[in-house]
């Protein structure tokens, strides 16, 4: 396996950009990124620098469509809201839901691009790889990400830590992403690792 190592850096992160738009399309017309990792583990962050970096590429937020009841049971709503739309090459939104509400509220667009991101607890997962170009692995064990994560969401949310824990320990030892992973990034040092680690196929 040929894996090259830099420190997370606009560079690095346009290099990594440049590489992605390079893979074949994997749903439809679009390259489908996955950014996945724990809870806590820098996802969102590096998926917004990564956007950028590919020119303003839409990020699906996996928070928009997990609930309070079902914090892994949103592959329906990705599949029917988002896959298949953009694999038949059309803009496409879908539902939002409101964590305050505790309803679906609003939504967000996602246009055809050449690359789109999907980040989130589990977006590596086993249903969602066959429409994946690309899986990118946030390499921050759990406890840490949760511990940043307690620190970031303060003491109001601690009980639903406690609960979210749980259900994602179950989830990766059920169906685990990381293995998966064609880049990995360093959640402590930023470094950014890419090879080939086992690339997912095509969507149907």
């Amino acid at each position: 396996m040929a894996v090259t190592e830099s420190p997370h850096s606009p560079d690095t992160v346009t290099a990594l950009a440049a590489q992605l738009r390079a893979l074949p399309p994997s749903c439809g017309p679009v390259r489908l990124i996955a950014v996945d990792g724990h809870a806590g583990s820098g996802k969102t962050t590096f998926a917004g620098r990564l956007a950028r970096a590919l020119g303003g590429a839409p990020v699906v937020h996996l928070d928009d469509l997990a609930t309070h009841a079902e914090p892994f049971g949103w592959t329906a709503r990705l599949r029917e809201q988002v896959l298949e739309p953009l694999a038949a090459g059309r803009d496409t939104a879908y539902r939002v839901y409101d964590w305050t509400l505790r309803r679906f509220a609003g939504t967000a667009e996602v246009p055809v691009a050449p690359v789109v991101l999907v980040e989130g607890v589990g977006a590596g997962r086993r249903a969602v790889r066959p429409w994946l170009a690309r899986v990118i692995w946030m390499e921050l064990d759990a406890a840490t990400a949760r511990r940043r994560g307690e620190e970031r969401d303060g003491p109001e949310l601690a009980e639903f830590w406690v609960g979210w824990a749980r259900a994602e320990s179950a989830h990766f030892a059920a169906d685990p992403s990381r293995p998966y992973a064609g880049t990995r990034v360093d959640g402590v040092t930023g470094r950014i690792a890419s090879g080939t680690l086992g690339e997912p196929s095509t969507c149907p």
